[in-house]
């Protein structure tokens, strides 16, 4: 029998850790087999700060994944974030030996390999290396050189930038959670990749991925990556606003601001008031939800606007660089009430709450196709087009005599949970790809992904 194409992703948030195995089906759709979710201890702002609470932290995701669905984790792709993201436009050519000979993914490979020795920053180093369009000979406009013929390829590329320890320590993170690291991608591509449409790609759009400690910038247009940005706020700044503003625990802070709170102070009337239990015997606070909104309006308006002027930099204003489907929201700051309004208001453009639902199977439950699990979704997305077998089915048998995963640093407790004996799968076939056929896109996503894994494992490997 065929092994199953299982896909893996973990998503390392600020608030949560989310790992999430999934296949498709016989309709070409997502279906998610199991998530573990936790509370992300060990990472601020999107970047690791503390690596044995994110190992703890991953490690009750995983096992809460591998209970959930009868799978063994082997290998994710993992969602790369955090303030030090930055992306260039860069062009550069190539000269072919033989123009009578057709292009094909090595010239294209070449181009890639060449623009990824570019001189970076000191400490940084790249992460995506996308083609936007191709030029054959001076003819531009070009979408797919594979199968043209010319002497002189030319591209422009949109470059991804990252801090290399901050990405080494991700690396570090998942491998002493006992478990293989198969790829690195951008959270706001892999969020785009779940809750957008390639019409709206096609016709310009901004995704915006409002997360715990950042929010994610990601402009399409005509089916391309045009800008992506990283903006170092997120929804734990207004809960912190709200915690001081309020004189409340942070517990009480975050309650108030999902249940209660709004982007718009001129909904709530002056008498509505909310009663917060005090603290160790003392007398219950008060809180005016007008003052709530108040609180929360003044730091939403400041996120907003921050990402808007990225939008700016992209030059959207430009007839030919305008974006015709607007602003898509997602992440678990779309959830807040009246932002959509909020951000209709401060930019003048459409804008909708993006849910991971266009890709996944019908019977996928309604949390699963929450804004909250959009970066999640769009990681295994990521993993089935690797053609990764990143987990397999656990057999009873095979259970009962399994070591606790390895860990570098004290492993969580784990419980296993095993439903019934089930047919192990044999392995894989391997296939041999055809590297003329490949498409350029694929070719590009499955070499970087080699080359990047390959590069932190020697780190890795060398660093005792």
């Amino acid at each position: 029998m065929e092994k199953e194409n299982i896909a893996v992703g973990l998503d390392i948030g600020t608030t949560k850790i989310v790992a999430m195995i999934g296949k498709k089906n016989e309709y070409g759709k997502l279906e998610i087999l199991g998530v573990g979710k936790s509370k992300s201890l060990g990472v601020a702002r999107g970047v690791v700060n503390n690596i044995t609470q994110t190992i703890q932290s991953i490690q009750q995701a995983v096992i809460e994944a591998e209970a959930n669905s009868g799978y063994k984790i082997n290998d994710v792709v993992v969602g790369i974030a955090g303030q030090h993201i930055r992306s260039i436009q860069h062009t550069d050519y190539v000269i072919r030996t033989n123009p009578e000979e057709v292009i094909s993914g090595r010239d294209i490979q070449l181009l890639i390999d060449q623009v990824n020795k570019l001189a970076m920053l000191p400490g940084e180093e790249i992460i995506h290396v996308l083609p936007q369009e191709f030029k054959i000979d001076g003819q531009s406009e070009i979408k797919e050189p594979i199968g043209m013929y010319g002497g002189r390829l030319e591209a422009s590329f949109h470059v991804v930038v990252g801090q290399a320890s901050s990405i080494r320590n991700v690396g570090r993170c998942i491998q002493s959670s006992g478990i293989e690291l198969s790829g690195l991608t951008l959270e706001p591509l892999a969020s785009a990749d779940a809750v957008l449409s390639q019409e709206e790609k096609e016709a310009g759009v901004a995704l915006i991925d409002i997360g715990g400690g950042t929010t994610d910038l990601a402009i399409f247009k005509d089916g391309i990556i045009r800008h992506t940005a990283v903006v170092p706020f997120g929804g734990n700044v207004i809960t912190d606003d709200i915690k001081e503003g309020c004189s409340i625990i942070e517990k009480q802070a975050e309650l108030l601001k999902t249940k209660f709170g709004s982007a718009w102070p001129g909904e709530n009337k002056d008498n509505e008031i909310v009663s917060i239990p005090g603290l160790r015997g003392r007398d219950p606070k008060e809180i005016s939800l007008k003052n709530l909104s108040k609180i929360i309006h003044a730091r939403v308006v400041e996120i907003i606007e921050q990402v808007f002027t990225e939008i700016k930099a992209y030059g959207h204003e430009d007839p030919r660089k305008k974006l015709i489907a607007g602003i898509v929201l997602t992440g678990g700051g779309s959830q807040l009430k009246h932002i959509k309004q909020l951000v209709e208001y401060i930019t003048g453009m459409d804008t909708r709450i993006g849910y991971p639902n266009e890709h996944l199977a019908g019977n996928s439950s309604e949390e699963i196709s929450s804004p909250l699990f959009a970066t999640a979704v769009g990681l295994v997305m990521n993993s089935i087009e690797n053609n990764s077998n990143s987990a397999y089915k656990i057999e009873l048998k095979e259970v009962a005599v399994e070591a606790p995963r390895q860990a570098a640093f004290q492993p969580v407790a784990q419980t296993q949970v095993v439903e019934e004996k089930v047919e192990t799968v044999s392995d894989a076939i391997e296939e041999e790809i055809n590297l003329e056929t490949e498409t350029t896109e694929n070719k590009i996503k499955r070499s970087f992904f080699d080359r990047y894994v390959e590069k932190i494992k020697d780190f890795l490997d060398n660093a005792e």
